[in-house]
């Protein structure tokens, strides 16, 4: 197709807009705003797998890079120019400790906002290095463990407590469509835990390969045995949630147009959000009408117009920096945490055992109503098994209503004790 000129002249102005925010980035000298030059830059990493045939999160390091442009526009945080360095953790376990070896070479003083399931692999070498570990997204059990571990959410744990919380007062039957992983093999007791709150039966377990192509013949055992009276399917397997509510909607049974509400769908944040929502037909999405659990406000929240203004005026045209993306939430709240805390020290060198040492004698995060206050001191953690890093337990219920997320209850909802009384 041949460029326009208006196409061109966009093209080469995001181009040049895009140099500027690099060169913020990695640039040398005072920064705009700042009142001299004496303070050293902060170096931190953002990870996230991209292009992967599993769960994708590219707009976490997008966001990472948004921030640093803004902060830095802003003068940087207390004077410190941001740097952000980015790497794709590729959902391997070489790729994630990659990336972990990459953020110790690189004298990075934290990992912030980052996604991977593979704790074990990038958790060692930064426990190693003192490197701490500031919001992940909350997805690998090791962030929930180590002590160089500061996750600003409950967790894939309290989303799937919660969620049986949400689901128990609706859903007679409930089946549960989860990975056939390690970490998809606790999800059927902490959604049990939710669902036992109102004395409900536990869920049907089916688990399914977590990067399938199509999920007919485990869509037909969730229909079947979520029923026709009340029954629920919930499907927890991240980005290839879609690709089995698609599989789903083709049963013949669910085709037949008087047994189209007679099982409700529903899901978690991360599996399914508003991105997915738009792209799968908006109010006419396949998930019209589902129950999902979230860690955060609804993406229309005034809390949320903070990063929707940075997001509007330091993204360009990166269509990757979604503001209703859970991961772009995320990594937002994690710099957040990170810029109170580099903010306290009021240090002209910041190192990464200055912010562990910040964070673990109590520094208190306000997030603006994103999430509770953030504190991370031992009488502030849950304490779960396997989950004792935990010290934002409350989630919102949401329900999507002619094409949005919205809010099903107001406000948060604790599910702190709900976890606790997992197996």
């Amino acid at each position: 197709m041949p460029m326009t000129g208006r196409r061109l002249t966009s093209l080469l102005a995001y181009v040049t807009t895009a140099a500027a925010g690099a060169s913020l980035l990695t640039g040398c000298g005072v920064l705009p705003g700042a009142t001299g030059g004496s303070r050293e830059p902060v170096t931190v990493m953002t990870w996230a797998p991209d292009q992967t045939r599993a769960t994708n999160m590219p707009g976490m390091p997008a966001m990472a890079q948004t921030y640093a442009r803004w902060v830095n526009s802003q003068g940087g945080i207390d004077g410190h120019e941001l740097r952000v360095l980015t790497c794709n953790e590729q959902n391997t376990t070489a790729g994630a400790a990659a990336c972990a070896r990459r953020a110790v070479r690189e004298n990075a003083v934290a990992v912030v906002g980052s996604y991977s399931q593979n704790g074990r692999a990038f958790m060692a070498p930064l426990e190693a290095a003192g490197i701490p570990y500031i919001g992940g997204y909350g997805i690998a059990e090791d962030e929930f463990t180590s002590p160089i571990s500061y996750p600003v959410n409950g967790g894939v744990a309290s989303l799937v407590a919660g969620h049986g919380m949400q689901l128990a007062g609706s859903c007679d039957r409930v089946s549960l469509v989860r990975p056939d992983t390690t970490a998809g093999d606790k999800l059927p007791e902490l959604l049990n835990s939710g669902l036992r709150k109102a004395s409900h039966r536990t869920a049907v377990d089916i688990p399914a390969l977590e990067d399938a192509a199509e999920y007919t013949q485990q869509a037909g055992r969730a229909r079947s045995r979520a029923g026709d009276e009340k029954g629920c399917v919930t499907a927890v397997l991240g980005e290839r949630t879609q690709t089995f509510f698609d599989s789903f909607r083709r049963l013949p049974e669910q085709r037949e147009r008087e047994k189209r509400d007679a099982v409700r769908i529903s899901s978690v944040l991360g599996s399914v959000d508003q991105p997915v929502i738009d792209r799968t037909g908006g109010p006419h999405s396949p998930f019209e009408g589902a129950f999902v659990t979230g860690w955060y406000p609804e993406a229309g929240d005034r809390s949320w117009a903070p990063m929707r203004k940075v997001i509007q005026q330091h993204a360009f045209a990166d269509n990757r920096v979604d503001p209703a993306d859970a991961g772009v939430q995320t990594t937002w709240i994690a710099y957040t945490v990170l810029k109170d805390v580099v903010e306290s020290l009021d240090q002209d060198t910041i190192t990464a055992g200055q912010i562990s040492h910040a964070l673990d004698r109590g520094e208190r995060i306000d997030t603006g109503g994103l999430t509770p206050s953030l504190r991370w001191k031992y009488e502030d953690l849950l304490g779960a098994p396997g989950f004792t890093r935990i010290v934002n337990h409350e989630v919102t219920f949401q329900v999507v209503r002619q094409g949005r997320l919205v809010a099903q209850k107001p406000g948060f909802v604790d599910v702190g004790e709900t976890v606790l009384s997992a197996p």
